[in-house]
Formats: structure tokens, C-alpha cells, sequence
């Protein structure tokens, strides 16, 4: 019986496309959706996200488009990487652009909206496609967004938790938003509390098969369970 011939470097590379290209996929379509929840949270206007309530604060100050604001906004908070050592990966750069366009985008298709029979289930469908985006992406492991690393890193630096970052950073967002005339309401509220359990589900669903189950591939498992924690 003959032995088994050894795999091929184009053999092995063939096997390796599908889950690469699957997590691209992930990640393009999860980022593309986080764009589109975003703008129907914004079409609902009950209440933002605390991030897009800055997003929306500057558009109302500048009369730049929120989704242009959002790229903006998220190439500055890149800039902040630097000295606090992080390294962007694709989905950290693709983040800042995608999720900007679409918001735009969706916002560009959806037609106003005026009754609350409709504004609230649009609220609650945006909240839970936000959470299943922010999985698909996540799961991806192509980096961290702009806004995550920055509070990652801001722990790494000053030895404080997570939560506590996140806490510091999205107060001093929402009410620097809220000033400018950026939108809170019940549907920050709900963000809030929902969003940590259903991405933590959704990442679940989602999650890409690993590369390897060495110490990076735990690290990275260990990274994106900390940012759900927060």
C-alpha cells in the first residue's frame, strides 16, 4: 500500500481560502450592517447610540452628514492609537470608512418616519441588528474598531478596567453630544443594556473557526471577550 502523497503548498493555500474569505465576509457585511443599524436608530429618533450622539451633535453643528462625521471622528480617535501603542489591523482601518458609508447610504434610502408605531419596532430591529453586526465583525478577528482600541488601550495604559474606560470615555461622548443637539432618549437607554448580551450571542453564532488553538489564538479569544465584558 502506498503512502499517501504529502499536501502541496497550493493545496494547503486552497484549504485556507474558505475560512480567509469567509471572514472577510464576515467582517465587510458585519461592518456594512453596524452602518445600517446605526442610520435606523437615527430614522427612529428615540434615542442613540453614544457614540452616534456625538456623530449626530457635530452633523447638526457642522452640517456635515453624520456618516462623514462618524469617518471623521473615527480617523481622529485612530490617531490616538499612536501614543497609546495599539496596532490597527484591517477591520480596525475598515471600520472607520465602511460603517460611515453606510450609515450615509441607508440613511439616503429610508424614507422619514413619523409614528410611533413604526419608530419603536424600528428602534427595537436596529438594536438587535446592531448586536448581530457588532458579532459578525468581532468574530471576524480583523481588529478591534477605532473606539474599541482606544478604550482597550486607555486600560492597558492606566492599569483601570475596561468597564471603567468604556464608562469615562462614552459619558464624556454622550453629553458632549447631547450639547451639540445630538439625540438620547429610550433608545440609548435600550442600547445600553442590550447591546453587551446580544453580541456576546451573536459572537457566539458567528465565531470563525480559529487558525490555531495556540496562546495567540486563546489572547484573541480572551481580547474580544473582555470587550463584550465592558
Amino acid at each position: 500500500m502506498s503512502a499517501p502523497e504529502p499536501s502541496s503548498p497550493e493545496s494547503s493555500a486552497a484549504r485556507g481560502s474558505g475560512p480567509l474569505v469567509r471572514r472577510l465576509l464576515q467582517l465587510y457585511v458585519g461592518l456594512a450592517l453596524y452602518g445600517a443599524s446605526s442610520a435606523l436608530l437615527v430614522e427612529a429618533g428615540l434615542g442613540l447610540e453614544p457614540w452616534n450622539v456625538l456623530h449626530q451633535g457635530l452633523s447638526e453643528l457642522t452640517g456635515v452628514s453624520i456618516g462623514v462625521v462618524s469617518i471623521i471622528v473615527g480617523a481622529v480617535v485612530l490617531l490616538l492609537w499612536i501614543p497609546l501603542r495599539q496596532r490597527p489591523g484591517l477591520g480596525t482601518v475598515s471600520n472607520v470608512f465602511v460603517v460611515g458609508l453606510a450609515m450615509d447610504g441607508t440613511l439616503a434610502l429610508v424614507p422619514d418616519v413619523h409614528a410611533y408605531g413604526v419608530r419603536i419596532p424600528l428602534m427595537i430591529v436596529a438594536i438587535v441588528l446592531n448586536g448581530a453586526a457588532t458579532g459578525l465583525y468581532i468574530a471576524a478577528r480583523f481588529g478591534p474598531g477605532p473606539r474599541d482600541g482606544l478604550m482597550t488601550g486607555l486600560h492597558r495604559r492606566t492599569g483601570r478596567s475596561i468597564r471603567l474606560m468604556r464608562t469615562v470615555v462614552e459619558v464624556a461622548v454622550v453629553v458632549t453630544g447631547f450639547l451639540l443637539g445630538g439625540t438620547i432618549g429610550v433608545g440609548t437607554v435600550l442600547y445600553a443594556v442590550a447591546i453587551g448580551p446580544l453580541a456576546q450571542f451573536f459572537l457566539r453564532v458567528f465565531a470563525a473557526p480559529a487558525p490555531s488553538a495556540g496562546p495567540t489564538a486563546a489572547a484573541g479569544a480572551s481580547r474580544r471577550r473582555a470587550i463584550l465584558r465592558r
